[in-house]
């Protein structure tokens, strides 16, 4: 067994620099000298020496606030809520944040599901109440201000302070490796969609969940993603490899508790709203439920592969076709095939050679519900992020999915333009080729992981610690009795470049 710190968190050893261990950035650097050397000045010195003030955790931080600050920049031309000439689409700058503020009826006073059905989750709602009725009062008592702008203001205050917070939790989580934290500070895809819906709320709430969990203490892991599944659903997919790589390590009962104190959570947020107001609480289900196909999916791009097969007789529908004509069997199908990829992801936490960490699995399973579903709006993107950099902290593929993730950014945008003024911004097929992008560089992200998982001498995050620094009471921990194996013995990393 590995000796770890209590908290779950390796803090000994030397700080990692990813212009010696990553192949891309190793590559990158020889355009401005090469990689950093053995006599150069180091950002991070260990914990009790004297340092400078700009080490590579506060220039992560900086950073993170720099693409923030641009972030807001960039939706500045929506601010006012008169999107007047479609500027909302040739800009870019579209934002429900600001458009929901008064879909929703907060400008009215309204109060969420007690006055009007929201299409979110608890959490969500309360949210967007608890900012936007206090910017009602405001305009109220002072007619002559833009309640919309306040509003999406606020919005982003708190949202881009959850994203910094975000950062914080990587960094604490990868002491050794600050500048892992950076992918997600300058993540192109942070800074077009932070304040797109408010999924920066459930991001934050998840990371805070996940750092609980590397302290040791899973029922406040538990409490936490559960408040984070009910603003989003997708955190709650998180207990399921806390719940395989608990009965891996012979560590069930910290991993029942984190699911048991969720569920409570869950519960507790949603019974004040769920028993007086059923039918308005139910909006969120009932959309889902409803739904058809949605934009730059994998059956979305399916349809548009039906409309280029002639059928084989007048009348009759291509299969992507005939389940968005179904939504009950386009449901049903999307579920099975998410729960085949969970299945998988199990088995592979349960009966690979050595057990995966945390983070890898996590990933797998979010990646596999967006990839599946019938639904993948532009800025779920978020919720991958922190996944993917404490997964796969690659900058290569990662950077390749970020192209990917703008190139879908800007075509999404440009066919909302042309559905709404009836001539095409770019040619036929541009925006299901930008939608078949984003979903080949997140499956060869998925890809890699996999390959680390089977193969954990290309791991980089245990490159540099003996274990899973995510992992909590995990952490260093043997396989369970009824699963005998011998742990591989650690060895270097072969030189990765994507």
């Amino acid at each position: 067994m590995s000796t770890q710190s209590t908290a779950g968190i390796d803090e000994t050893g030397t700080t990692d620099h990813p212009s010696r261990s990553d192949g891309f950035v190793r590559g990158a650097s020889e355009l401005i000298g090469g990689p950093l050397g053995d006599h150069a000045v180091a950002l991070d010195r260990p914990a009790g020496r004297e340092s400078r003030f700009w080490t590579a955790s506060r220039i992560v931080l900086a950073l993170v606030c720099l693409t923030l600050a641009l972030h807001w920049v960039q939706k500045s031309p929506c601010q006012d809520g008169a999107w007047q000439n479609n500027v909302q689409y040739t800009r870019m700058c579209y934002t429900d944040v600001l458009a929901l503020y008064y879909a929703e009826g907060l400008n009215e006073g309204k109060v969420p599901y007690a006055d009007h059905p929201v299409e979110y989750p608890v959490v969500t709602g309360y949210f967007m109440g608890a900012l936007g009725l206090p910017v009602h009062a405001l305009g109220v008592d002072n007619p002559g201000i833009n309640q919309g702008r306040w509003f999406y203001n606020l919005n982003a205050l708190v949202l881009s302070a959850l994203a910094v917070a975000t950062v914080a939790v990587i960094l604490n989580l990868r002491r050794r490796r600050p500048w892992d934290a950076a992918l997600f500070a300058l993540a192109p895809a942070l800074l077009l969609t932070a304040t797109v819906n408010w999924d920066l709320l459930a991001v934050g709430l998840a990371a805070f969940g996940l750092f609980a969990w590397a302290r040791r203490r899973p029922a406040l892991a538990g409490v936490l993603l559960g408040l984070a599944g009910a603003a989003k659903m997708w955190p709650l997919f998180l207990l399921g490899p806390i719940l395989v790589l608990g009965l891996r390590a012979g560590r069930i009962r910290a991993a029942l508790t984190a699911v048991g104190t969720a569920v409570v959570a869950v519960v507790a947020v949603n019974l004040p709203v769920a028993i007086p107001y059923v039918d308005n609480w139910r909006r969120f289900f009932d959309l889902n439920t409803e739904r058809p196909i949605d934009w730059g999916t994998l059956w979305y791009i399916g349809r548009y592969l039906d409309g280029k097969i002639s059928p084989s007789a007048p009348g009759d529908l291509g299969p992507f076709e005939w389940l968005n004509a179904h939504i009950g069997a386009l449901n049903w199908v999307s579920y099975l095939l998410f729960g085949l990829a969970c299945l998988g992801v199990a088995a592979l936490g349960l009966f690979a050679p050595r057990r995966p960490r945390l983070a890898q699995l996590a990933f797998l399973v979010v990646a596999a519900f967006l990839i599946f579903s019938k639904v993948w709006s532009q800025q779920f993107v978020l919720w991958l992020l922190p996944l993917a950099v404490l997964a796969r902290p690659r900058w290569g593929a990662f950077l390749a999915w970020q192209v990917a993730e703008v190139c879908y950014f800007t075509a999404f945008y440009g066919e909302l333009l042309g559905s709404v003024t009836s001539r095409p911004v770019f040619p036929e097929g541009v925006f299901v080729l930008a939608a078949s992008l984003r979903l080949i560089t997140v499956a060869v992200l998925c890809g890699f992981v996999i390959r680390d998982i089977l193969r954990p001498e290309r791991d980089a995050v245990r490159a540099t610690y003996a274990d899973d620094p995510d992992g909590g009471v995990l952490d260093g921990a043997d396989d369970a009795p009824w699963l005998p194996r011998r742990r591989p013995t650690a060895s270097a990393p072969e030189p990765v470049t994507a």
